[in-house]
């Protein structure tokens, strides 16, 4: 298959993981709505964690794309993790 295709797949695929990896933490650890945690989190300057702890995710579908030998989707999922780390960055200097 196309090396670019596989990347972009496991990219998207990261995006996805790390999504559903945050709403996974909110549902499950906050006591408020979804988006009244965001807004707190916006608030009080903790975007970063709630996206890093979403991260966690990554690590399987990373290990997992490993395991099946899907080395170039692994390494689309790498790079959505440092997308997010880019954005984590971002949110904790400005």
């Amino acid at each position: 298959m196309n090396t670019k295709k596989e990347i972009i797949i496991g990219f998207i695929i990261g995006l996805i993981a790390n999504t559903i990896g945050t709403l996974a933490y909110i549902v499950l650890f906050s006591d408020f709505s979804i988006s009244e945690t965001f807004e707190a989190a916006i608030k009080q300057g903790h975007v970063g964690s709630l996206l890093a702890l979403g991260a966690i995710l990554n690590l399987v579908a990373f290990f997992g794309f490993l395991k099946i030998r899907r080395d170039q989707r692994a390494k689309g999922v790498l790079i959505a993790t440092l997308l997010t780390a880019l954005v984590i960055l971002y949110y904790k200097v400005f």
